[in-house]
């Protein structure tokens, strides 16, 4: 499996970069159409289809939101067996009250905060990684 596996290297590495877009989650019917190059991610579960929108695009397809988001990918190509990651930011991140859904893709980790956070999360973020720089 290709990705770093060593957390420190990964912390040390992961580069938190802040999307400019707001994002939502809605949850739709198996049977719902949809453009998918609209969709940011998707996860199925049994009470239906979770997708991630551009707030834009779900406003434009009517869709009920409750929690509009921002998104800050840590740019650094993590393994899917890497150990440890998820718990570091969702940590750090909880010390400064910040709510925090991650979602692992296969290259990077996408980490979804509420858009009025942003900023503060960002802050955490990059002294995580500036604290994992120093312990090397």
């Amino acid at each position: 499996m290709s990705g770093e596996t060593n957390l420190v290297a990964i912390l040390s590495k992961m580069k938190p970069v802040l999307h400019e877009e707001s994002y939502v989650f809605v949850s739709v019917p198996e049977s719902f159409q949809i453009d998918l190059t609209v969709v940011h991610g998707t996860f199925k579960e049994k009470e239906g289809i979770t997708l991630i929108l551009k707030k834009e695009n779900a406003d434009k397809l009517h869709l009920n939101y409750d929690y509009i988001a921002s998104c800050i990918t840590l740019m650094v190509h993590s393994s899917l067996q890497s150990v440890g990651l998820t718990a570091a930011v969702s940590n750090a991140l909880a010390e400064k009250q910040i709510s925090c859904n991650v979602v692992a893709a296969y290259y990077h980790d996408h980490i979804f905060i509420d858009k009025l956070d942003a900023k503060k999360a960002m802050d955490v973020l990059l002294k995580l990684t500036h604290t994992t720089k120093l312990k090397l």
